[in-house]
């Protein structure tokens, strides 16, 4: 699958909770991470979302907040992956972030100059990856 999204997850659904009108997927990523979106209903159904089958979480790089000391923070938001700065690409306003997981993958998060620097952001630093349920999109393969 192609797509214009910096972040491509590709994982497990462990789960389908189903609401009124939305519903939480749960997908299970490399490096034993999960993945919490929100869709609606129709979403689920149209997608044959459910238990065992293989889909793909999307992220935008805009989406995704960087956070030091993710561990000590109280925040709603689901979706956290810890790991460490593999590089910085700065430019004249934003730098892009790329984070390594745990089992091969990445993420990236597109952060202001200030913001990469306040946060001491360089290779090896370890950052936690933050984004809400609702900002993901799921797909499948059919």
């Amino acid at each position: 699958m192609k797509t214009s999204a910096r972040n491509q997850f590709v994982g497990s659904i462990a789960s389908v909770k189903r609401g009124a009108v939305n519903d939480e997927v749960d997908i299970d990523i490399a490096g034993g991470q999960r993945i919490v979106a929100v869709v609606t209903r129709e979403s689920t159904e149209n997608l044959g979302l459910k238990a065992g089958r293989e889909a793909s979480a999307l992220v935008k790089a805009s989406s995704v907040i960087l956070m030091a000391d993710g561990e000590k923070t109280r925040l709603s938001t689901r979706n956290r992956l810890a790991g460490k700065v593999s590089r910085v690409e700065p430019g004249a306003v934003n730098a892009e972030v790329v984070v390594d997981l745990p089992g091969g993958g990445t993420v990236a998060a597109v952060v202001t100059m200030e913001s990469a620097r306040n946060l001491g952001l360089q290779a090896g630093t370890p950052v936690t990856a933050i984004f809400k349920a609702s900002s993901v999109i799921v797909g499948t393969a059919d």
